[in-house]
C-alpha cells in the first residue's frame, strides 16, 4: 500500500473524531484565553518580560496538546481498533508514519494560530507595556510556540504507543512538565532546563540566562520527542497488536 492512501485514512479519523477536533479546539481558547488574561495583569515587576506575558497561555494550553497527541494514538488501542489498522496496513511503520505526519501537521497548524491568537490577544492589553518588543521577538516567540505545541504531541504520541493507553501518558507526562521542575529545580541545579518543557519554553522569553537559547531550547524539546518516538516505534514492531 502506498503511503498516501495511508496518511489519508489516518487524516479522516482525526477529522471524523470529535473528541480530538474538540481537544485541538482547546489549545486555541485555552492559550488565548490565558494569554489575554495575562495582558491585563500587572507590568510594574523590575522582571517583566513582555513576550512571556504574552504568551504565558501556552502552559496551560500545551495539557490540550499533549492530550491531542496521547489521544490520536490510544483511540487505536480501545475495543482493539488497532488489529484493523495493523490489517489494513500490515507495514507497521508506514502505519506509524502515517499517524505521526497527521499529529505533527495538525498541531503545528493549530498551534501556529493559536500563538498569533494569543500574542494578538495579549498585546491589546500589554499597550504600551509591550513597545519593546521588535517584530522579530514576536515571531520568533509566536513560531516558537507553533512548533512547541506540534514536539509536545509528538512526544505523547511516542509515549502512548510505549504504554499502550493515553490515560498512563497523562497520568505521567502531566505532573511531569508541571511539579518535577519545580520540586528538583533548586537540588538538580542548571539541569532542569534540560527538561522537555523547560527547554522549549526558552523560546516565549525576550531575554535568556541559561545554557540554551531559544533555538537550541527547541532543540533539546525535540531530542525528547524523537526519543520517544524511537521507543514507541520499537514497542509497535515488537508487540503483537
Amino acid at each position: 500500500m502506498h503511503f498516501a492512501p495511508v496518511l489519508r485514512s489516518e487524516a479522516l479519523k482525526v477529522l471524523t473524531l470529535r473528541s480530538l477536533c474538540g481537544t485541538l479546539l482547546a489549545v486555541f481558547a485555552v492559550t488565548t484565553a490565558f494569554s489575554a488574561l495575562a495582558g491585563v495583569s500587572d507590568t510594574s515587576d523590575a522582571d517583566f518580560d513582555p513576550l512571556f506575558m504574552a504568551l504565558s497561555g501556552v502552559m496551560p494550553g500545551q495539557i490540550a496538546a499533549i492530550a491531542f497527541g496521547a489521544m490520536v494514538v490510544s483511540s487505536e488501542y480501545q475495543g482493539n481498533g488497532i488489529r484493523l489498522s495493523l490489517a489494513a496496513v500490515p507495514q507497521r511503520g508506514r502505519w506509524f508514519a502515517a499517524k505521526l505526519v497527521v499529529v505533527a501537521v495538525s498541531a503545528l497548524v493549530v498551534g501556529l494560530l493559536t500563538s498569533f491568537a494569543a500574542l494578538l490577544a495579549a498585546r491589546a492589553g500589554l499597550g504600551a507595556a509591550a513597545d519593546g518588543l521588535t517584530v522579530g521577538e514576536q515571531v520568533r516567540g509566536a513560531v516558537g510556540c507553533g512548533i512547541y505545541f506540534m514536539l509536545m504531541a509528538l512526544l505523547a504520541a511516542g509515549l502512548t504507543t510505549l504504554f499502550r493507553s493515553g490515560v498512563a501518558t497523562l497520568s505521567t507526562l502531566i505532573p511531569f512538565i508541571l511539579v518535577i521542575a519545580f520540586v528538583i529545580g533548586d537540588a538538580a541545579g542548571g539541569v532542569t532546563e534540560f527538561l522537555p518543557d523547560q527547554a522549549g519554553q526558552v523560546m516565549i522569553h525576550q531575554t535568556h540566562d541559561g545554557t540554551l537559547g531559544p533555538w537550541t531550547g527547541l532543540a533539546v524539546t525535540a531530542g525528547w520527542s524523537v526519543a520517544a518516538l524511537l521507543v514507541g516505534a520499537w514497542r509497535l514492531r515488537g508487540r503483537d497488536a
